[in-house]
């Protein structure tokens, strides 16, 4: 997965969806990757993240 932090407007999206893999920095909002290679079960997850994200700041590379 890789995470593009200049392009995250801080809308939370992610650590909603997906709260294991993303959670927001208190000062500012902006998401922060907790798991940079979520597991199997954390899939289905990160892709909804990165395709509910607003700013597109989330991309998945999967092998």
């Amino acid at each position: 997965m890789e995470f593009d932090e200049p392009k995250c407007v801080a809308a939370g999206q992610c650590a909603m969806v997906a709260p294991d893999v993303f959670d927001q920095r208190d000062e500012d909002g902006v998401a922060i990757v907790l798991d940079a290679e979520p597991g199997p079960d954390r899939h289905d997850a990160a892709r909804e993240a990165a395709a509910v994200c607003p700013a597109a700041a989330i991309r998945l590379v999967e092998a």
